[in-house]
């Protein structure tokens, strides 16, 4: 039985392997319409989210598999006090699989070591976003064609990003990418980050407040919301959360085929008018989430294609 807490809990095969697969999917989505029948996820969900609850219950009702689940805190037995190893131990009992979002980081983590059933991290604090980035990752590779020899800038709040702290780990394991990280002072990298997983690496990166300035070198420009949620004081975020805001006079500087990625929801970081422009992707991106999520659950379930299609190869 595999989790998925981390990014790095995939080799880099078998990384290629789900978005190689997220890739069939999306080009034949009809063919895996029943691979999951009978199959159940179970959607743990302590913290708000649209997109990703949503994907993965797509995901799991385009194989036509079925979903139970609570989307908050309140409306589960955690109002109560029950722990997540509680949580987990009976929800093993009802499904198949879960999916986990929850604000404390390691609460997955926690839950993997009491489950008997395969855990995904849907996001945990300020840490990990690991579907998230598997959804970066088809729509940079589907879109550019590789996942190597690549600028990325990321752009926003790259202190509390989760999405940014796991897009860097997994890409970092390609050949030739360059980081331009673009942040005020107050929302940097963590430091762990920047000593452990890019000093350590020899990797190729910037730190700068100077958006204009780099955008003519990228080749995706990830940006981020300000995450009001993260913040101990209203004053700072309030400070902080125009730093950066991109909008058509900026788009000009970029490249002709440079990417827009954003994890959503966006508040007021993209100017709606950047929308019109065919290289912002970050809706397309979202609905490249669901196929990268139909590829992970899957793979966790041990539903490899020869399974799945036995008859017919």
């Amino acid at each position: 039985m595999r989790h998925l807490i981390s990014p790095l809990d995939l080799s880099l095969e078998e990384m290629d392997y789900i978005l190689t697969l997220g890739q069939k999917i999306m080009e034949e989505p009809e063919k895996y319409a029943h691979v999951c029948d009978g199959k159940k996820l179970a959607t743990l969900f302590y913290e708000p989210s649209t997109r990703t609850r949503l994907s993965f219950e797509a995901a799991m009702l385009n194989m036509g598999g079925k979903v139970l689940g609570f989307s908050s805190a309140d409306s589960s037995s955690a109002a109560k006090g029950e722990s997540v190893a509680d949580t987990i131990r009976v929800i093993s009992s009802y499904a198949d699989i879960c999916a986990m979002r929850h604000p404390k980081e390691g609460a997955p983590t926690v839950a993997s070591m009491y489950s008997e059933i395969p855990v995904i991290n849907a996001g945990d604090g300020g840490h990990n976003h690991p579907t998230q980035t598997l959804t970066d990752l088809i729509t940079i590779k589907t879109l550019m064609g590789r996942l190597d020899n690549l600028t990325i800038g990321m752009c926003g709040d790259l202190k509390f990003g989760r999405t940014v702290h796991s897009l860097i780990n997994a890409m970092v394991r390609y050949t030739r990418v360059r980081f331009v990280l673009i942040s005020p002072k107050e929302l940097q990298i963590p430091e762990y980050l920047r000593k452990e997983v890019l000093d350590a690496g020899k990797i190729d990166y910037i730190e700068t407040n100077e958006l204009e300035k780099y955008m003519p070198d990228l080749d995706i420009l990830y940006m981020t919301r300000v995450q009001r949620e993260r913040f101990f004081n209203e004053e700072d975020y309030i400070r902080l959360k125009d730093s950066f805001i991109l909008d058509a006079s900026k788009m000009q500087y970029a490249k002709e085929k440079m990417y827009v990625l954003h994890p959503l929801p966006r508040v007021n970081e993209i100017s709606t008018e950047v929308d019109k422009d065919p290289r912002a992707v970050y809706f397309l991106q979202a609905k490249y989430g669901v196929y990268v999520r139909m590829a992970l659950i899957l793979s966790l379930l041990g539903l490899d294609e020869k399974k799945i299609f036995k008859d017919s190869v």
